[in-house]
């Protein structure tokens, strides 16, 4: 995996993107030479390099799963699982208070109620609190593997199976990891995918659809290409009998995303082995701990996540090292997304019925927010709070470095 840093500096960005180098560079420069732009054409065609084509089956294998779809983005591949479901106005679908806000605005566009549910010590949707809210509209659950670690998928797969629930998983932070031994995106009706500059992948933007449901999956393409039939070659007259828009991806974006999917092992790899390096150099410290995994093997190590007992003692410690605590990280907020300076905002404003999405209805989510501080291993966002720590590309003596500063920001507070 030939790779390069980025520039020095403030450089926010995720693990594809400080691993960008030749072989993206090959796959464009491979479709620029014959210009053909399009994720359409004749695979015989010598001009038609077909990256988008390549990369849907490509990671349909890596899954595995039967489907895959490539779009324009991971909002998109959300708001057309929703769509392809038949989700829509008066149904319901449980999402986790801590997500990004394309997770609640791809419910909210559907015109269905986002049904906000508690998150647990893992950050990741609380099964008991899910139980706890669903009713007879209740369509779905919206699974999202927060920060690269899995949901509970054991315990929400057995809460879909007994309400007869569709289980769409939200992937965007977490493409490649896994739960108990099987890669995330394969457990739901639907997966969806993000390749943004902060994500696993990175092709500037990009995302993916993935189900095993094969009438869905036809359902998917149409939604995403004006109603027309999968894996068209040329202009024909739609024939899913749906009304779909564009959501379509480029070949461009195609082949960065493609040479992006095969070195995600490789990246994997060298995340896990840093935030062990790093855990390791991080002393003991009584009132600190670290989130709860609910599979150590499986998450994606793009995070190292540490749990205060005190409020003020993370707040604190946060500041130290210049970085917000997890209850200040922006559109990942539950409360942020419906009041910001005393202003309606269009989650509120389009979804009236949206249920416990005010500030303050999801007190065990408030209350692990205000406690919980991200150290970054392979994200470097300082709107997910992750705005100090190491990144893919850093080195022991760099980890040492991290590890030392955190440890006296701890204990000098």
């Amino acid at each position: 995996m030939a790779v390069e840093r980025l520039a020095t500096g403030d450089v926010m960005a995720g693990p594809g993107a400080y691993s960008f180098g030749d072989e993206e560079r090959a796959e464009v420069l491979d479709v620029l030479s014959t210009g053909h732009l399009s994720r359409y054409g004749d695979l015989s065609d010598p001009a038609f390099k077909h990256k988008v084509y390549s990369l849907e089956r490509e990671f349909a294998d890596y899954l595995p799963v039967k489907h895959a779809l490539a779009t324009n983005s991971g909002t998109a591949a959300l708001l057309i699982s929703l769509l392809a479901l038949g989700i829509g106005d008066g149904d319901e679908v449980l999402v986790p208070g801590f997500t990004y806000v394309a997770s609640i605005a791809a419910i909210v566009h559907a015109r269905a109620v986002p049904v906000l549910v508690e998150v647990d010590e893992s950050l990741t949707i609380d099964p008991a609190d899910a139980r706890r809210k669903i009713t007879s509209k209740t369509r779905a659950v919206m699974a999202v593997h927060m920060l690269g670690n899995p949901c509970d998928m054991a315990a929400l797969g057995d809460l879909a199976d007994e309400y007869g629930l569709h289980i769409v998983e939200d992937v965007a932070q977490a493409a490649g990891g896994s739960f108990h031994g099987r890669r995330l995106g394969t457990f739901g009706t639907t997966g969806a995918f993000s390749f943004n500059r902060y994500k696993m992948m990175a092709a500037g933007e990009g995302g993916l659809l993935v189900s095993d449901d094969d009438d869905l999956y036809e359902r998917a393409f149409a939604l995403h290409d004006q109603g027309h039939s999968p894996l068209r070659a040329s202009k024909t007259m739609p024939a899913a009998g749906l009304l779909g828009l564009n959501f379509k991806m480029s070949e461009l974006t195609g082949a960065v995303a493609l040479a992006q999917l095969r070195k995600l092992d490789a990246m994997l790899s060298a995340l896990r082995t840093r935030k062990a390096l790093l855990r390791g150099a991080i002393a003991e410290m009584p009132g600190v701990g670290f989130r709860r995994l609910n599979d150590v093997v499986g998450e994606c190590a793009t995070m190292l996540t540490l749990v205060f007992d005190d409020a003020h003692y993370a707040r604190k410690v946060a500041q130290r090292v210049g970085s917000p605590t997890l209850a200040e990280s922006g559109w990942h907020v539950y409360s942020h997304m419906t009041q910001v300076g005393g202003h309606r905002t269009p989650v509120e404003g389009w979804s009236a019925p949206a249920r416990f999405a005010a500030p303050g209805d999801l007190p065990n989510t408030d209350d692990l927010l205000r406690r919980s501080l991200n150290i970054s291993i392979g994200v470097v966002d300082a709107g997910l709070g992750a705005a100090f720590g190491i990144n893919i590309r850093s080195t022991a003596a760099e980890i040492e470095t991290a590890a030392d500063r955190l440890t006296e920001a701890c204990r000098t507070v």
